[in-house]
């Protein structure tokens, strides 16, 4: 039986499709709308080939829901990253002209020429962890938005009084001070005390959200807490992208996925490194928001740094490598909390999930990097086992 690969290129409201065999032919294509009509017909379409493999680029992004449906119709999804597609277009057509249905012939060429794409597996609870630890961070830009504007409304009402870190206690005893007479002065001040009610709406949010990630990561058999700089949100989000850390070969694949590993560049008798800004953004943030923990507080960080700092590094290249040291110590426990989960799965006898086969490694992966300091290597690689029942039973409570 043919065995074929339909490459997806998504969108909001259409996805473009081309089905390809092992020889990279072009056996058909089409567009397909992505509501509920459009869905089944692009399915019904597929189903013409029983042998059949999706790859669908940004599986992570604009292309999660789309993937996500599919997983949960039972096909095997594929995630082809956008680098390696755009790549494929510019060397297959000779420029980089996007359209749709060149887009969709670059995904299905990259899933047939690249082995080692990861396979996506369908988990509600990490992707309703995920969803929580986004609502979480919508809600402290919402925070940051909701302050700069009481403090641009309080620097006017009361001037040169107006202080950089502000309690909510201390704004309300500020604004009964205030007692305006003028109707641009009331007006101000209605407003100022609407935007402080918002402030202590989202600071309630932010701690109830905190606390519920905390009692999800916890629920997991996480440990990544246990680390000093790691709290709750930073570990929720390394846990919603990260996903199944047997897709790191090694922790130098994981720092270049966190963009923690240095590049080269060096030339001729120079040797320096210089900061990658490639990998996961938001992962790399949350080591950042770790290191700079680590630094504030008596930890071995802050030595290391001191150390890095005594050696003749400048800051910002002894925070690149205690961020580097720091993304080790993550690879690490996510290794061992795995090989855990997996001792308990084997205790508990059958039923457990199965490890991800050298078809779930990491795809796409920047070049191996070597890091400024040699922590020891972590133990083997294993796959994480699915979420405890605590985990539902939680989000089923939460609502």
């Amino acid at each position: 039986m043919q065995r074929v690969i339909i490459g997806v290129d998504p969108h909001k409201l259409s996805a473009t499709i081309e089905v390809v065999d092992d020889r990279e032919h072009k056996l058909a294509g089409g567009r397909f709308t992505t509501d509920k009509p459009g869905y089944a017909a692009m399915v019904k379409y597929a189903k013409t080939w029983p042998e059949r493999t999706w790859a669908v680029e940004g599986a992570n992004g604009v292309g999660r829901p789309l993937a996500q449906r599919l997983l949960e119709a039972g096909e095997q999804v594929l995630d082809v990253p956008a680098k390696l597609a755009a790549r494929v277009r510019l060397f297959d057509t000779g420029h980089n002209r996007k359209t749709d249905a060149h887009d969709a012939h670059s995904i299905a060429m990259v899933a047939v020429r690249t082995s080692g794409l990861r396979v996506l597996t369908l988990d509600p609870d990490l992707e309703a962890l995920r969803m929580l630890v986004d609502r979480r961070e919508a809600l402290s830009r919402r925070r940051v938005q909701t302050v700069d504007r009481w403090q641009a409304l309080l620097a006017e009402l009361l001037p040169g009084q107006a202080k950089k870190d502000i309690t909510t206690g201390q704004a309300k005893r500020m604004l009964a001070s205030v007692r305006p007479r003028d109707i641009a002065g009331k007006t101000r001040r209605r407003i100022a005390v609407e935007e402080l009610a918002e402030l202590v709406a989202v600071e309630a949010k932010m701690k109830k959200a905190t606390a519920e990630l905390k009692t999800i990561v916890l629920a997991r058999g996480s440990h990544l807490m246990d680390l000093p700089g790691v709290g709750p949100i930073v570990a929720a989000r390394i846990l919603a992208d990260v996903g199944d850390v047997s897709r790191f070969a090694d922790r130098n694949r994981f720092a270049s996925w966190t963009g923690t590993a240095p590049l080269d560049a060096s030339s001729g008798e120079q040797s320096r490194q210089r900061l990658s800004r490639a990998g996961d953004r938001r992962v790399n943030h949350m080591i950042h928001i770790a290191a700079i923990s680590q630094l504030r507080l008596d930890t071995e960080g802050r030595a290391f740094y001191r150390r890095k700092r005594a050696a003749g590094k400048r800051p910002l290249e002894a925070i690149r490598c205690l961020k580097r040291r720091i993304s080790d110590a993550i690879f690490r426990q996510l290794l061992a909390d795995a090989e855990a989960a997996q001792l308990i799965d084997v205790d508990a006898g059958p039923g457990g999930q199965c490890g991800a086969s050298e078809e779930s490694s990491a795809a796409g992966s920047n070049p191996l990097t070597s890091a400024s300091d040699q922590p020891l290597p972590g133990p083997a690689s294993t796959t994480l086992r699915p979420s405890p029942p605590a985990v539902k039973s939680l989000l089923d409570a939460t609502g």
